[in-house]
């Protein structure tokens, strides 16, 4: 049987034609499984895309550590007492945690989430300041607009210059106003603005970032009465190495350095971005598992009704299979045509089924385009999972197409002739 043979495939559809209620709503099965498919990959995509922008710009392999409290008695020391950490510790870790690949030392002024008075002029705001070190962009990307970011010389010689965000522009300049080789003053000390950044991240965290003015910690200890100390230490791990094993490490360091117990899991508090990163890839791999389950669970209901209407269409077809069978068709003939009748039907509803869910993406996509939502961001599908829907789809009209066929095939052609 030749799938160019015209007269074939006008048989298939005055078969499928035969019954046209009975195949819209057969049809209406497989493009709806095929659709819903698609749409929740897309949706699940889009989920996945906001959670994967929360930590844009930050390396997974990351850690950050901070003195807090002890919670138990050591060496004659009493309990509740305050860790504080300094430059010095950031030192130390360098030359005794060799599964540390970067080490930087941090201060923010205020502490965590503060606005501090910041003008130029008789402008002014209230903007995170932090105290860093070059390598911090190791750690954290810092990606530039114009300008420059600290360097090592920044820090060795205590300089007052500063890296602003976009927010910080927008708030302190007039527009289009070059901000470079200006002057801001951050609680009455005078920095001169030598670069200017913007956030890799969206929803909240990016306006945070865009709002945040980097100065040198050197500069930032001096300025502000700090000392030695600092606010926590911003650490990255090597690429061989978990950054779970780093922040162990690290911990035991500083725990030996500041007396605290060994076993007291209080005294210095931690955030691991490599534990939280996989977190959320282990979520969405449930997802994507229980998307398939899903939507190939609806298909299959659609390929079942396939199934079902090709078995009337075959019982209804019985003398007409007989008399084929009689004339020298072959039992492989009368199957390929009764797989192929099904494998058109389930591919047509399935393109459409396909193309509807794919367009509904991109209106979803359009329609949230300007919102910057921090949760849901591009849903949609790359081109390996259209390829594996459409494989879906193809080894789904053949599974329905194989049962009636078999019983196709196996048509008595005696019987059959008989059947009128």
């Amino acid at each position: 049987m030749s799938l160019i043979d015209r007269d074939h495939w006008r048989e298939i559809g005055d078969a499928l034609r035969g019954n046209k209620v009975r195949t819209a709503l057969t049809a209406f099965g497989v493009f709806w499984g095929i659709f819903l498919l698609i749409v929740m990959m897309g949706a699940g995509s889009g989920l996945e895309n906001g959670a994967n922008d929360s930590f844009a710009g930050t390396a997974t392999n990351s850690m950050f550590v901070w003195g807090q409290r002890t919670s138990k008695p050591y060496r004659g020391l009493p309990v509740g007492r305050a860790i504080e950490l300094t430059i010095d510790d950031a030192a130390a870790l360098r030359t005794r945690v060799a599964e540390a690949e970067v080490v930087a030392p941090r201060c923010q002024l205020g502490g965590f989430g503060t606005g501090n008075n910041v003008t130029r002029g008789r402008k002014s705001g209230g903007f995170g300041v932090m105290g860093d070190v070059s390598d911090v962009t190791r750690v954290q990307a810092v990606p530039l607009v114009a300008g420059r970011f600290l360097n090592a010389l920044d820090v060795a010689e205590r300089r007052k210059v500063a890296v602003i965000g976009t927010r910080v522009r927008e708030l302190l300049f007039e527009t289009g106003e070059e901000p470079l080789g200006q002057e801001i003053s951050i609680q009455g000390v005078t920095f001169t603005v030598v670069g200017l950044f913007r956030s890799l991240q969206s929803g909240q965290r990016a306006d945070e970032q865009a709002q945040t003015i980097h100065i040198p910690l050197t500069t930032f200890q001096q300025a502000f009465q700090y000392g030695r100390n600092i606010d926590w230490l911003a650490i990255k791990s090597r690429d061989d190495v978990a950054a779970s094993v780093t922040e162990a490490r690290a911990k035991a360091v500083l725990r030996a350095r500041h007396s605290v117990a060994p076993d007291d899991q209080r005294a210095l508090g931690s955030w691991n971005m490599e534990t939280e990163f996989n977190k959320f890839h282990s979520v969405f791999v449930g997802i994507r598992f229980l998307v398939w389950v899903v939507g190939i669970g609806t298909l299959a209901a659609g390929v079942i009704g396939v199934s079902n209407i090709m078995l009337v269409i075959v019982r209804e077809r019985t003398h007409e299979i007989g008399v084929r069978r009689a004339i020298g068709a072959t039992p492989l003939g009368i199957t390929s045509q009764i797989v192929l009748e099904a494998l058109l039907l389930t591919a047509a509803a399935g393109y459409f089924g396909l193309i509807a869910g794919m367009l509904t993406l991109d209106g979803v996509a359009a329609a949230i385009a300007g919102a910057d939502s921090e949760f849901f961001r591009r849903p949609g599908i790359d081109l390996t999972t259209a390829l594996q829907a459409i494989g879906i789809l193809i080894a789904s009209g053949v599974a329905a197409g194989l049962m009636p066929a078999v019983r196709a095939s196996r048509v008595n052609t005696v019987e059959a002739l008989r059947s009128l």
